[in-house]
């Protein structure tokens, strides 16, 4: 049964001069009328869209390589969020103020003041469940589900792009890392 994921992909632009609205409209042809599109940055493309699949991660590249088929020769993947995500990010998907997010046990950061969104997604979970004899959140985590959900695929993709598992370019496995992985021998548990 497919899902929908709400996410953000962000490609890196070949060197020279890009039009916006060629790019928005590149955007628009893959399928992606209701995306919010970011050009502020000259080298990169921000993407903001949902997309159904049956998980995230295949969900995404389905979306990414789709959209990239449209943009010009020579953009990359650069990067897929949700990933690490800031308090103010959760705030903002949820309808609360940071200072609402602060007042509840938080997992602990992992860089910068950013947390794995798949641990905040746990706690705004567990909050989210009635307690016996307290007051329902004041948030809405049914909102945010889409983008929580979409969370695990986008780390995963990253991981992979940093570990050059996945070509940014064909946003398919890289066939040299594909065939080390594959060959590489788990160590024996049983041999001293």
């Amino acid at each position: 049964m497919a899902e929908q994921f709400e996410f953000e992909i962000i490609f890196s632009l070949p060197p020279g001069e890009h039009d916006p609205f060629i790019l928005s409209d590149a955007v628009i042809e893959a399928g992606f009328e209701d995306a919010l599109i970011g050009t502020g940055n000259p080298k990169l493309l921000a993407v903001e869209l949902d997309a159904s699949g049956e998980d995230a991660e295949s969900a995404i590249l389905e979306a990414a390589r789709a959209i990239m088929r449209n943009l010009p020769a020579g953009t990359q993947l650069h990067e897929v969020r949700p990933d690490l995500v800031s308090l103010a990010d959760v705030a903002a998907k949820l309808d609360v103020t940071r200072q609402t997010l602060q007042q509840r046990e938080m997992p602990l950061q992992v860089a910068g003041g950013l947390y794995r969104i798949n641990e905040i997604a746990a706690v705004i979970g567990r909050a989210a469940l009635p307690e016996p004899g307290r007051r329902r959140p004041r948030f809405r985590a049914d909102t945010a589900m889409k983008w929580f959900r979409a969370g695990e695929g986008a780390r995963s993709l990253n991981a992979k792009l940093a570990l050059k598992a996945l070509d940014p370019r064909s946003l398919q496995a890289a066939p040299v890392v594909a065939t080390e992985l594959a060959t590489r021998q788990e160590p024996d548990p049983s041999s001293p």
